[in-house]
């Protein structure tokens, strides 16, 4: 083969547009939605609802200076749902750990709930299609109507065999 006659896309690009290389960019397009949840220390129901949309708001903070999109947030006394679009410059364990230390933070400093003592190390994180938004955010709308059926680990449990996820239970909660 002769390499004098290769053409390539950007011997095209290069000869249908002389000089306007340099204005020719691609852009980036992603989707990286995800359903997280922590819980509590020990499972420990300690988030009365009344402080809980301070602290939905001050996550949503967290959210928004890491560039990520916040669809749903929401919990009950043990646990926080969060339906979220990731920046992609983001890690989700960084995210996570950022969330989880802060909020702790932030909670012991306003003493927002008096007998919290952290968040329990872990954290569940479900990819979601486009299709699949829709649900999740109505699913972690209706948490308080929930739980009045089903534990958090009962939940927990659901959510990664819905998501096939092998686990093994005496790690659980």
């Amino acid at each position: 083969m002769n390499k004098k006659y290769r053409i390539t896309l950007f011997s095209i690009i290069f000869i249908t547009y002389p000089g306007k290389l340099k204005n020719f960019s691609m852009s980036s397009y992603r989707q990286i939605l995800y359903h997280l949840t922590f819980h509590t220390k020990n499972s420990e129901k300690v988030l009365q609802n009344s402080e809980n949309q301070e602290l939905f708001k001050y996550i949503w903070g967290v959210l928004k200076n890491k560039n990520c999109k916040l669809y749903r947030i929401n919990g009950v006394e043990d646990h926080v749902h969060i339906v979220c679009d990731l920046h992609p410059s983001v890690a989700l364990a960084n995210l996570i750990k950022d969330i989880k230390v802060s909020s702790s933070i932030w909670i012991k400093k306003n003493n927002i709930y008096p007998n919290f003592s952290c968040w329990a190390e872990g954290y569940g994180a479900f990819t979601l299609s486009l299709k699949e938004k829709d649900a999740a955010v109505k699913y972690v709308m209706n948490q308080q109507e929930h739980h009045k059926k089903i534990s958090f680990r009962d939940e927990y449990i659901q959510l990664l065999k819905d998501n096939g996820i092998e686990f093994d239970e005496k790690y659980l909660l």
